[in-house]
């Protein structure tokens, strides 16, 4: 049972790590899921203060990845239009693959400020670098947060985990 927790848990953070990059896979999410999974299963393993470390980072990467696409249309020079049009974009854009998703923030943010706002194409176009750019910072911030969760809980089991226990 204790192998089969660890290797649940390890397979979990990896593709919770992928997630971090490949659209449609909730990444932070699953490598929080993993480390509260791991404790429910192991108790003596990992501390409740540990899974609040990496907790706060999820918190952390989920506000990153809401705020940075809306935020980059606005500190572009987009309005509120194009803060929509790249949430929307995104949203369609992760259906497909990392590109689209890249793609969908900003043609999301031109088109909504273009069409919708009514605005030149050079701010309809500086809304859409901005997306990209949010985006691209968010997606930093995520993959640093990622990290950061594996490294606490690393660093918290590893006197407990089998590899360290096993005789040399």
């Amino acid at each position: 049972m204790e192998i089969f927790a660890w290797i649940i848990t390890v397979v979990l953070m990896l593709v919770g790590l992928a997630g971090v990059i490949i659209p449609l896979l909730p990444g932070n999410a699953l490598i929080l899921f993993a480390a509260i999974l791991h404790k429910l299963l192991l108790p003596t393993t990992l501390s409740w203060g540990a899974v609040a470390w990496i907790a706060a980072f999820c918190f952390v990467a989920i506000a990153a990845d809401f705020g940075g696409t809306i935020l980059g249309a606005r500190l572009f020079g987009g309005g509120k239009w194009g803060m929509a049009g790249a949430g929307t974009g995104a949203f369609i854009g992760m259906f497909f693959s990392l590109p689209a998703l890249l793609l969908g923030t900003i043609f999301g943010a031109m088109a909504a400020e273009k069409f919708i706002a009514k605005k030149s194409g050079r701010t309809s176009l500086r809304a859409g670098a901005g997306a990209a750019t949010g985006f691209l910072l968010s997606l930093v911030v995520r993959l640093a947060c990622a990290l950061a969760m594996i490294a606490i809980f690393v660093v918290a089991v590893w006197p407990a985990a089998p590899v360290a226990n096993a005789p040399l």
